[in-house]
């Protein structure tokens, strides 16, 4: 494995944050208007769901009491719900709802849309060489948390 430049990886902050702004802007597009820690909420139940306050806690990086105020918001918007688990009735999971189902999908159409319009003014040989570097990168991020995964399990 080659070390990276760091010419290259100030490069590549600098796409991301383009990425960034691109993927940020289709947000304020979308309604009802949800804060950024909200939206990461929304992501991770709808990745694990159904999850428990403290994996939810644990992905945020937060403490349990955050957490809990946040999915307490989240709940009184409609965007998701609590309830007993089937296995153990004494551990609430976390779900979302059809509206935030529908919020989620609604954020995502937007950010697509506003990416296709980026990729569109872009040469074809440019867009299909940062296609293939985006899967490249995506797969050595995976290839990177699976070796931390089994550093510390």
């Amino acid at each position: 494995m080659s070390p990276t430049a760091p010419d290259e990886a100030t490069e590549t902050e600098v796409a991301a944050r383009a990425l960034g702004l691109v993927l940020t802007r289709a947000n304020a597009d979308v309604y009802p208007k949800v804060p950024a820690m909200q939206l990461r909420a929304l992501h991770f139940v709808e990745a694990l769901e159904p999850v428990n306050l403290t994996r939810l806690t644990e992905e945020l990086g937060t403490i349990p009491s955050s957490a809990s105020r946040l999915c307490d918001r989240l709940q009184t918007a409609g965007l998701l719900d609590r309830h007993a688990a089937v296995t153990d009735r004494r551990e609430v999971e976390i779900v979302l709802t059809v509206r935030g189902r529908e919020l989620l999908d609604r954020l995502r159409a937007a950010r697509r849309s506003d990416l296709a319009q980026v990729l569109a003014v872009m040469p074809d040989q440019a867009r299909t060489a940062l296609l293939y570097g985006l899967r490249e990168f995506t797969a050595a991020v995976e290839r990177r948390t699976l070796t931390d995964d089994q550093i510390t399990a």
